[in-house]
């Protein structure tokens, strides 16, 4: 239809010509054009020009009187996306191998350190944790991701190493995994017993070599009691500790006082070894409890179950995992420990029962709040792209002594529980940071080069690249911009009548 337009058209136009008639010729010039126009639903030359097309290396600074984005490759970092206004992006993700790393950036001593490399592809590979002298701590095999597991024996800042190689021994990716280990402040523990047991001195013996901050009531007979008072003050204990025999027979009373400790925020964990009524546990803490076979093992490391405990995993409020059963009460968290004679673990695995007693206080969530609470980068820090650091219970100022700088604080809506701040490393490498005011506390964030980790830099530019195109779909864009044909048809209408005009005179 196009080409029939444009040769009617063309034939008018000079045949007009050839008649001299110059205004009759302009007439049907722009009475084609518009029909053109009308026919392929193009744009007035206003509109071209309306789509920018991104550089990565040099992201624009505004999009003033830009209407839509177009872009190839990877895409840009989250912040350079949040100095743009959304737009409609058109954006094709690349289908080429990447790689995601997740670990904990800071970690308390005593506590294992897990890192994981995500990768699209799904060929077989080999993941080694190298330390800083070079030797391998770690490594796993697999074809998918990869996990490895490494505990630090010192509370130091790190710079470890991950490589991941092929089947055949090529390197496919290296680079740095920063980690700062650091000490906790002891654990407060108050643990009150009706019987004696191997497993109480094993836990001790645990609680006692991870320096924690020891009372402990034994009773031995019913006026021989063995305690071991603690080394310092304790107001509020972080964790209660008794046997299920221990609640059993104390009063009313005193149940009503240890349960309005962890209401106000302690966690409670009871020993279920000893448990005899079950009765008691469902009236006071809704814990319904049925009797177990003897030889019923229980937990990821086949420990004897005890003689009562829950008959599921999900019991009303209570949750269980791997032979803790937990549930929230008030402010804290009281834990049922369902095995029995674990301390047989501490001969054969010492390794594996510390760990599992971790897993056992998560559980509960026995952790030591800390003043400051430093938060970890959204994605990768690189030297002079700009970097937000968050932390939670700060206010004033930070001070960065590499970077000879000192800020305020600043609220941000997205984070209504932290205050951030934004800098630009100028270097690759630890850089410092210290709160101010009358409690300084010191913080330090790992700055990357720029080479570093090439497939996680570019799976992190995707993913923020994503996020940014979903915000406005480039199809609702495209309606919004089209514009309409009737002003085509009012032209072309006016110059074929002023023809007809001319013609009848």
């Amino acid at each position: 239809m196009i080409a029939a337009i444009v040769i009617i058209g063309a034939i008018s136009l000079l045949l007009y010509l050839w008649r001299r008639r110059v205004v009759d010729a302009l007439l049907v010039l722009l009475a084609t054009g518009a029909l053109v126009l009308l026919a392929t639903g193009w744009k007035l030359p206003g509109e071209m020009g309306g789509t920018l097309a991104i550089d990565p290396a040099r992201p624009p600074a505004t999009l003033d009187g830009v209407r839509a984005l177009s872009l190839q490759g990877d895409g840009l970092r989250v912040a350079q996306w949040q100095d743009l206004p959304a737009r409609p992006l058109a954006w094709t993700p690349p289908t080429t191998d990447t790689l995601r790393l997740d670990f904990p950036r800071r970690l308390a001593l005593g506590r294992m350190f897990t890192l994981t490399v995500q990768r699209t592809a799904k060929t077989p590979a080999r993941l080694q944790l190298v330390a800083e002298n070079g030797q391998v701590l770690a490594e796993a095999r697999g074809d998918g991701a990869l996990t490895v597991d490494w505990l630090p024996p010192l509370a130091e800042t790190l710079e470890l190493k991950a490589r991941l190689l092929d089947a055949q021994d090529k390197l496919l990716a290296e680079g740095p995994v920063p980690v700062v280990v650091s000490e906790i402040p002891p654990l407060q523990v108050r643990g009150r017993f009706s019987a004696p047991s191997f497993d109480l001195r094993v836990l001790n013996e645990l609680l006692g070599s991870s320096h924690a901050v020891i009372d402990w009531q034994v009773a031995l007979g019913k006026t021989v009691t063995r305690s071991e008072t603690a080394r310092e003050k304790m107001d509020a204990p972080d964790l209660l500790v008794i046997d299920a025999a221990w609640f059993e027979r104390a009063s009313g009373v005193a149940r009503s006082a240890l349960l309005e400790e962890v209401e106000k925020g302690a966690a409670l964990l009871v020993l279920g070894g000893n448990a005899n009524d079950s009765a008691v546990w469902s009236r006071s803490v809704q814990l319904a409890l049925r009797a177990q076979a003897a030889d019923a093992t229980i937990g990821s490391l086949a420990l004897t179950s005890a003689p009562l405990n829950p008959a599921s995993k999900q019991a009303g409020t209570w949750t269980g995992k791997d032979a803790v059963w937990a549930r929230p009460w008030g402010q804290g968290r009281i834990g049922w420990l369902g095995a029995a004679d674990w301390h047989r673990q501490a001969i054969k695995e010492p390794r594996a029962l510390a760990l599992w007693w971790q897993g056992v206080l998560d559980t509960l969530a026995v952790q030591r709040i800390e003043d400051v609470h430093w938060l970890d980068p959204q994605e990768m820090p690189l030297p002079n792209q700009r970097m937000e650091i968050c932390a939670q219970g700060v206010s004033g100022k930070v001070r960065f002594p590499d970077l000879g700088r000192t800020l305020s604080w600043q609220r941000r809506s997205d984070r209504v529980d932290a205050s951030c701040v934004a800098v630009w490393p100028r270097q690759a490498g630890w850089l410092r940071m210290e709160t101010q005011g009358t409690k300084p506390v010191a913080g330090q964030v790992y700055v990357y080069a720029a080479g570093d980790w090439p497939l996680w830099q570019a799976a992190e530019r995707r993913d923020a690249t994503a996020r940014y195109a979903a915000r406005t779909p480039v199809a609702a864009a495209q309606n919004q911009g089209a514009l309409p044909g009737w002003p085509f048809a009012v032209v072309f209408a006016l110059a074929m009548l002023c023809l007809w005009w001319r013609e009848r005179r």
